[in-house]
């Protein structure tokens, strides 16, 4: 302490020649192993009982390598932050933006985007984010349709709580992302340039930050010194990015931030993720004689389609073997929907007579609880993670599980595949087909009948859409209880325009749209959600993103007055119970919020109310017109409540008020 102390004074001292910098660098060096170990002995200390990979050890200057340039004066090399090199790193890595919310333990970071700025690097552009679930969000909603990770930054303990199931959701839907958080400064007198210099320091102090999401990411690391940040941020993007991708968490403290270092100028090459395997040739084998001998085949998937190749494959091996595909909770286009061998989205309705399933790329191909395959079918499944090693609890009883990457492997299928489909594949398809048509029919009758009746439902206002919307349109899809309906009812065909979530945690499709948005600019993005789920999307910091940065989406609102998907899992559990006879399930949300004003407050954005399904075409086509001219548009459907009746008694004068501000027409609010 002695010698750094002496060393701060010797700083604001007058100007000295470089022989005499050097002169004291020698000495700062000798005196800085004893010092070192003894700030390292009294941060363990502090620390406790601690497990070893929990312990923030501070960062120490470490001793200059032969050949290296001094960490010290800068004889040789250009030094440059922890926090520049951090920035530095992304950019050479291929990150294009940071999603931000920026905090005080960011001035070195802050620091390094200016100088960036005045030297006319504006690479990564930074997209402020009022909230960190947006940010997060939104970063995951990119890499979606990119395939390439961004990087979030948030502010120590308190931002990476406000994560929240934003890091549940990118580590379920496996998409790679950088999160960094600094860390509280681990100096108090100081001692080093960050020491903490407000009270809020010491309540940012936790004994473990990266707990507060280790159950979600793939890798998480406290960079300890600048000498080997380039290749910190390097290796954490390469864990990202390699099969099963996902989120990772990297930290520093102040004092680490600022800390200067030669940039070691690493060879990006060098860094790539692992690549994709094909599955082992007797196992393709296996699969391959097990698909074209079956009676009644059939495949399923959730998240194929990330590859767009892999749609395409799947489409030449399904008909050239004569299999039918389901698409279950669907994530992304993985099948035609108009196909024949489309057999929707149901497996429970297939699977008791299927003799051969092949799942893949789907972490739940079925609930036992509601149906299982038939005795002596064969099971087959191919996924990078078949045994969904990050679940405690889970297991599908298989013949097979094959760790490979599902497009390798429909390309090794084809390969086995005849040029035409033989008889008994011919048979399979016609089979396949007639269900397929059968099924459509039935879904095209539900709409129809909800529209005659004059009825707005997910499937009357999805079956409207459809027909405003092109095949290039992009589709979120939140509705959460009536996702599989509006699925349903507004078919997208071309991969890469339907994204949904893999998560739980509801209010993803907000950020979500807007990460969207911002990787295909010229693309329209239509987003459908629950009244439940846009209350969770942290509407306010939303669509002041979306305002800033111009990324209109069009938020379609399915407003049934409560979280559905609640009161449904009551039924199921207590179908004689108090609650369904009361129809008391506490999730009424009808005190008809205003959710166009709600978009409009907070980001000039347009909104409309329909209350009619004369009302209904009409409005979807005012909030198209508005996307397409630049502005956030809210178009609120309000259906049948799933309730009759409040939880509670409800303040009448409260109702009162709110209903002197909401709007029913779809002439909308600006």
């Amino acid at each position: 302490m002695v010698a750094l102390a002496r060393a701060r004074a010797r700083r604001r001292g007058p100007a000295r020649s470089r022989s005499d910098v050097r002169q004291q660098c020698d000495v700062l060096r000798d005196r800085h192993a004893g010092d070192s170990d003894g700030r390292l002995e009294a941060e363990r200390d502090r620390l406790g009982g601690l497990a070893p990979r929990h312990r923030r050890v501070p960062a120490v200057p470490q001793r200059r390598r032969a050949g290296a340039a001094c960490a010290w004066c800068g004889v040789s090399g250009a030094e440059r932050s922890a926090g520049h090199l951090i920035v530095d790193a992304l950019r050479q890595a291929g990150v294009t933006h940071l999603f931000a919310n920026f905090g005080s333990d960011h001035p070195a970071i802050i620091e390094a985007l200016a100088a960036d700025r005045e030297a006319g690097i504006d690479s990564p552009a930074v997209i402020l984010c009022p909230h960190e679930y947006t940010a997060l969000s939104a970063a995951h909603g990119y890499a979606a349709v990119t395939g390439k990770p961004q990087a979030v930054f948030v502010h120590t303990d308190v931002g990476t709580a406000n994560l929240g199931g934003a890091v549940h959701n990118a580590a379920r839907s496996r998409v790679p992302v950088f999160i960094f958080a600094g860390l509280t400064p681990y100096t108090l007198e100081g001692e080093l340039p960050g020491s903490r210099n407000s009270f809020v320091n010491h309540l940012q102090d936790v004994p473990d930050q990266h707990g507060i999401v280790r159950p979600y990411v793939k890798w998480s690391y406290d960079i300890r010194t600048a000498a080997n940040v380039p290749q910190i941020v390097h290796r954490s993007l390469q864990v990202a990015r390699s099969a099963p991708a996902g989120p990772v968490y990297v930290t520093a403290a102040r004092e680490v931030l600022a800390e200067r270092a030669p940039d070691p100028r690493l060879e990006v090459a060098q860094w790539r993720p692992v690549e994709p395997s094909p599955a082992p040739a007797d196992a393709v084998d296996d699969l391959f004689a097990a698909l074209s001998g079956a009676e009644r085949p059939v495949v399923i998937t959730t998240y194929l389609g990330r590859s767009h190749g892999a749609v395409g494959a799947l489409v030449r091996v399904a008909e050239r073997l004569g299999v039918a595909v389901i698409e279950h909770n669907a994530e992304v286009v993985n099948f035609p929907r108009d196909h024949p061998l489309h057999a929707g989205d149901d497996p429970h309705r297939v699977i008791a007579d299927a003799d051969v399933i092949l799942a893949i790329d789907t972490d739940v191909p079925w609930v036992d609880a509601i149906r299982t395959p038939r005795s002596g079918a064969s099971v087959f499944v191919v996924n990078e993670d078949p045994l969904q090693e990050s679940l405690p609890l889970w297991y599908v009883r298989a013949d097979r599980f094959i760790r490979a990457d599902s497009a390798l492997v429909l390309a090794q299928l084809e390969e086995r595949c005849a040029p035409t489909p033989d008889g008994l594949a011919t048979r399979r398809a016609e089979t396949a087909a007639e269900d397929s048509l059968a099924l459509r029919r039935a879904w095209a009758e539900e709409a129809d009948a909800d529209i005659q009746a004059d009825r707005l439902t997910p499937a009357s206002v999805s079956a409207t859409l459809s027909g405003l919307l092109d095949d290039d349109t992009i589709v979120v899809n939140e509705a959460i209880s009536a996702a599989p309906t509006v699925w349903k009812h507004l078919p997208r065909r071309l991969p890469g325009t339907l994204y949904g979530n893999r998560g739980t945690s509801l209010g993803w499709s907000g950020g979500g749209a807007l990460g969207v948005k911002l990787a295909a600019p010229e693309r329209t993005v239509v987003s459908i959600v629950g009244d439940g789920t846009f209350f969770f999307s942290v509407p306010s910091s939303t669509y002041w993103v979306a305002h800033r940065y111009g990324l209109p989406v069009l938020t379609v609102v399915l407003d049934n007055g409560g979280w559905n998907a609640t009161k449904r899992n009551v039924e199921r559990i207590h179908p004689d119970g108090i609650a369904v006879r009361s129809d008391r399930y506490w999730v009424n949300l009808q005190q008809s919020a205003d959710f166009g004003g709600i978009a409009a407050a907070a980001g000039e954005a347009w909104g409309a109310i329909v209350s009619d399904l004369s009302m209904l075409e009409g409005a979807l086509r005012a909030g198209l017109e508005r996307v397409r001219a630049g502005i956030s548009a809210v178009v609120t459907v309000r259906m049948e409540p799933i309730s009759s009746q409040p939880d509670e008694p409800v303040s009448t004068e409260a109702h009162s008020h709110a209903s002197q501000h909401t709007h029913s027409s779809p002439e909308g609010h600006r």
